[in-house]
């Protein structure tokens, strides 16, 4: 068994503003049991030996259970069981620095979408027709420019060691922001890359705490409702290669290549530890793994970002998500950059009906699911791979698609849908995409 509170503390990273939002883990559990996420075995033997299932995910090649602490060995020795991960919590911790206000009309703040071409594409596609998850802290979707694409009917929250719950908002500001970046409709104050897609809140970070198998959870979900894309602005790690030793990796990737292969397109942060990720075999989840999109972060100069994790073959794409490649150049008002704290950092929508900057590779992922739902207007049976692939051949400032910083380039979404519209960029086949 891993040591959860000291060789396998595990961190949930976003950026507010200036600073880490940072959260430390411990041991998870689900009522008075422990929860564990378990790869291989089956259902039948797992419950034979004393466990309760609370999910089943990949087909049944993961499973949640939960059952008494400490309990790793006599779950590795059920039949046909290759790894066994305790649950872990996440919390958070308070923003550094944060600036909101209430005001609208700030289209002319959206740096990030003048900067990838996004509103001339919206002559091309809006998103109509696409579903948009987004698994986060929730999601306000009674917000003045959310309120026209949030789907509540389909809006749950996974904050129990995988049991879904009802939808009941945003327990932050976090998953309203990253919603906004990705479809907020331009009706009061700012317009997301889709802003007619519809949004989904799936919340898999509760008010105080998360678990690990929440997010698992989440992301098996967003395949089951056929959601076009599902926004993963979260992460753990990253780790030495020993920290998988309990198969936490393992487990991740089976649970989002299934969901790849069903058809959703999985955008996942790359994380604010500036961090190389390749180096030493480290790894960052979900954001490592095959299945997903790994999005670096990139300030208003087109550079990525002083926090951003970075890795060669580890980055799908760069996005912008605020801030400069320096701390000092992004906070200090005397700096020489045309866009000075806090308007070098990305604007969007906050619970309330009220808008607030953020930067964080949280807020680069979106960025890209957004992108997600205009190519799948065009072109809806367009498999993941494929859609992957449009995305990284519509990229900017990279040769090839091996930039440690930016993988493909930084997204250019005008260039994207023109080239699926143009009919460069279609395939056929919803599924069966390999994500990586």
């Amino acid at each position: 068994m891993s040591d959860h509170t000291s060789t396998r503390r595990r961190v949930l990273q976003g950026i507010a503003a200036s600073g880490l939002t940072v959260g430390f883990v411990g041991t998870g559990s689900a009522g008075s049991a422990t929860t564990y996420v378990v790869t291989g075995g089956s259902r039948r033997k797992l419950e034979s030996a004393g466990f309760s299932v609370t999910r089943e995910l990949a087909g049944g090649s993961v499973t949640i259970v939960s059952g008494p602490e400490d309990a790793e060995g006599e779950l590795d020795s059920v039949g046909g069981v290759s790894g066994v991960t305790e649950d872990f919590e996440v919390d958070f911790a308070e923003p550094i620095a944060e600036d909101h206000t209430d005001d609208a009309a700030f289209t002319d703040l959206q740096w990030d979408k003048e900067i990838t071409d996004t509103f001339e594409a919206h002559h091309h596609a809006t998103g109509e027709g696409t579903r948009i998850v987004v698994a986060d802290t929730g999601v306000d979707g009674t917000h003045q420019d959310l309120a026209g694409n949030f789907n509540e009917e389909l809006s749950v929250s996974f904050v129990n060691g995988g049991e879904e719950g009802p939808h009941i908002g945003d327990s932050g500001d976090h998953g309203t922001h990253v919603a906004g970046t990705a479809a907020a409709t331009g009706g009061v104050g700012v317009t997301g890359t889709a802003p007619d897609a519809e949004l989904v809140s799936v919340r898999v970070l509760g008010p105080d705490s998360s678990s690990f198998a929440d997010v698992l959870a989440g992301a098996e979900y967003a395949a089951d409702i056929g959601a076009d894309a599902a926004n993963f602005s979260l992460g753990a790690g990253p780790y030495e290669p020993r920290a998988n030793s309990d198969g936490l990796r393992v487990a991740t990737q089976k649970v989002m290549q299934d969901v790849a292969r069903r058809g959703t397109v999985l955008t996942v942060s790359s994380g604010n530890a500036e961090t190389n990720l390749q180096q030493g075999g480290r790894f960052y989840v979900p954001g490592t793994v095959q299945g997903v999109m790994t999005v670096s972060a990139t300030g208003p100069n087109d550079e990525m970002a002083f926090y951003s994790n970075y890795g060669t073959n580890e980055i799908e794409v760069g996005a912008p998500g605020g801030g400069y490649e320096t701390q000092a150049k992004t906070v200090d008002p005397e700096a020489d950059v045309e866009y000075p704290y806090p308007t070098n950092l990305v604007y969007s929508s906050v619970p309330g009906d009220g808008y607030g900057w953020k930067a964080g590779t949280s807020m680069a992922a979106p960025q890209v699911a957004g992108l997600v739902g205009l190519i799948r207007e065009l072109g809806p049976d367009m498999n993941v791979k494929r859609v992957e692939s449009n995305i990284a051949h519509g990229a900017d400032l990279v040769q090839g698609r091996s930039s440690p910083e930016l993988g493909a380039g930084r997204i250019n979404v005008l260039d994207t849908v023109e080239r699926v519209g143009g009919n460069g960029g279609n395939g056929n086949g919803r599924g069966n995409g390999n994500g990586r």
